[in-house]
C-alpha cells in the first residue's frame, strides 16, 4: 500500500454498490445533521484497499477539509501498538507472560489490594499473586480507570498525556496506590498499558517514543505517527470535538493551541499517539498479515496469534470479568480479550455480523479499527468526537461492510 489512498473494489473482492452505502450512511446520519465534523473510512481485503472515503471537515472552524494525510488523535488505538512493542521483546527472550511486573518495576512489588470486610470496612491485604506481564497486557492488573493519572490530572486527554511527568514517575506512583481487585480476577480499563510501555523502556534501555520510532514506525513507513505534532505537520492536524449536553458539537481541542503541539515527556502507551489513516492501515495490515508488511517483519506469525487469542480465564467474555460499571472501547457481550486487543467470540455471542477471531480496538475520540483474519479484511475509521461511546460506529460499519464481501 502506497502513501496515496487508491481504492479498487474489484481487486479487493468487494461489491462497489454495497460499499457506497457506507458513505451514504455516514453522510446522511452524521455529517449533514452536524453530529460529526468529518470522518474517514478505509476497507481493505487481501492487502488491497477496496474502499476509501473522506467526508466533511477536519477543522470546522477554519473550513479545512479532510485530506488523505490528515492527522488524528488515536488515543487508545495506541494500545495495540504498545502491545506489539512489548511482544517484540518477548520474541527476544526477555520475559514470559507469567513474569511479575515488579521484576521490571520494583515499586509494584509491594502493592496491596483494597477489600471490603464482612463488617463493611475497607482493609488492605496482600494480593493473591503478583501482577503479571499478561495482566498488564489485559487490563487485569487491578488498576482501573480511577487510577488514570495517579495523583495527576485524571483521564485520557488531560494533563496525564501532556504533563511534565514520564512513564517512570507514573509507574512509581502506582506503587503507592491500592489495587481495586486481585490481579487476574477482573477486567478494568485503565492505566495497565502504560505499565507495558514502561516495561519496554526498562528492557530496551530507551525512551518509549524512541523505541516505537525505530522498531515499528520507521520499519513500517508510518511517517506521521508520533506523540506530538510538529510545526510542519500543523496544518494537517484535525480539530477534536465533544458532544455537548444539547447534542451540538463543541471544540474540545483546537489544533493550533493543542498540547500535542508541544514537546512533552509522557509517552503514554495507553493513549498518547497521533496518526494518519495511511499509517494506521499499514499497522493493521501488518497484524493481519501475521506480523509482516512489504517484506519487513515486525512480529512472528505465532506471536500475532498469541496476541489475538482470547486470554480471559476459561474462554469467558468481557461481560464475565469486567468490573461493574466498567468501560471499554467495545461491547462486552461475546467479546474476549487478547494482549491489548479485544477478540470476537463469534456472531452468535456478539449479536453482530462478522467472524470469530476478529480483533479490534478503538480510541476516546471515536476512532476504531478491526481485522478479520478469516476474510483477510481490515477496516479503519477515523473521526474526532469525544466521548467514544456516543455512537457505535464499529457495529454500524460491520453491518455495512460484510455484505460487500464477494
Amino acid at each position: 500500500m502506497g502513501r496515496e489512498i487508491k481504492a479498487n473494489p474489484d481487486a479487493a473482492g468487494l461489491n462497489p454498490a454495497q460499499l457506497e452505502r457506507i458513505g451514504t450512511h455516514l453522510r446522511t446520519r452524521y455529517i449533514e445533521p452536524g453530529k460529526l465534523a468529518g470522518c474517514q473510512t478505509v476497507v481493505a481485503r487481501g492487502g488491497t484497499i477496496g474502499y476509501y472515503d473522506a467526508l466533511g471537515l477536519a477543522d470546522r472552524e477554519r473550513g479545512i477539509p479532510i485530506a488523505e494525510d490528515t492527522i488524528w488523535r488515536i488515543y487508545s488505538m495506541t494500545k495495540p501498538i504498545t502491545g506489539v512493542a512489548l511482544m517484540q521483546l518477548y520474541e527476544q527472550g526477555h520475559f514470559q507472560l507469567s513474569d511479575p511486573v515488579h521484576r521490571f518495576i520494583p515499586e509494584l512489588g509491594g502493592v496491596k489490594v483494597k477489600e471490603r470486610g464482612t463488617d463493611g470496612e475497607h482493609r488492605l491485604v496482600d494480593p493473591a499473586r503478583p501482577i503479571s506481564v499478561r495482566d498488564a497486557l489485559m487490563h487485569m492488573t487491578g488498576f482501573g480507570l480511577g487510577t488514570m493519572g495517579v495523583n495527576l490530572s485524571a483521564g485520557e486527554g488531560g494533563d496525564f498525556l501532556h504533563g511534565d511527568h514520564d512513564l517512570e514517575s507514573v509507574c512509581a506512583s502506582l506503587g503507592e496506590r491500592p489495587l481495586d481487585f486481585h490481579p487476574g480476577t477482573h477486567w478494568a480499563y485503565g492505566i495497565s498499558t502504560d505499565i507495558c510501555a514502561r516495561i519496554v523502556e526498562v528492557i530496551s534501555g530507551r525512551t518509549f517514543d524512541d523505541y516505537l520510532r525505530t522498531e515499528i514506525f520507521e520499519p513500517l513507513g508510518m511517517v506521521d505517527t508520533a506523540f506530538s505534532v510538529s510545526d510542519d505537520q500543523a496544518e494537517r492536524f484535525a480539530a477534536c470535538y465533544r458532544r455537548a449536553s444539547d447534542k451540538s458539537l463543541k471544540i474540545q481541542d483546537d489544533p493550533e493551541t493543542s498540547p500535542y503541539r508541544r514537546p512533552h515527556t509522557m509517552f503514554s502507551g495507553g493513549g498518547g499517539l497521533v496518526s494518519t489513516m495511511t499509517d494506521y492501515v499499514r499497522f493493521a495490515q501488518m497484524l493481519l498479515n501475521g506480523g509482516e508488511l512489504d517484506g519487513t517483519r515486525i512480529l512472528g506469525r505465532k506471536t500475532v496469534e498469541l496476541m489475538t487469542t482470547n486470554h480471559l480465564p476459561e474462554g469467558g467474555d468481557m461481560a464475565d470479568f469486567a468490573v461493574p460499571g466498567g468501560y471499554g472501547e467495545v461491547g462486552f457481550d461475546g467479546m474476549g480479550f487478547g494482549l491489548t486487543m479485544a477478540v470476537s467470540l463469534g456472531p452468535a455471542r456478539t449479536a453482530q455480523i462478522g467472524s470469530a477471531g476478529d480483533f479490534m480496538w478503538g480510541g476516546m475520540a471515536s476512532t476504531t479499527f478491526w481485522c478479520d483474519p478469516v476474510e483477510d479484511l481490515l477496516v479503519v475509521f477515523m473521526t474526532q468526537l469525544i466521548p467514544s461511546g456516543t455512537y457505535n460506529f464499529r457495529a454500524q460499519l460491520k453491518s455495512l461492510v460484510y455484505p460487500a464481501l464477494l
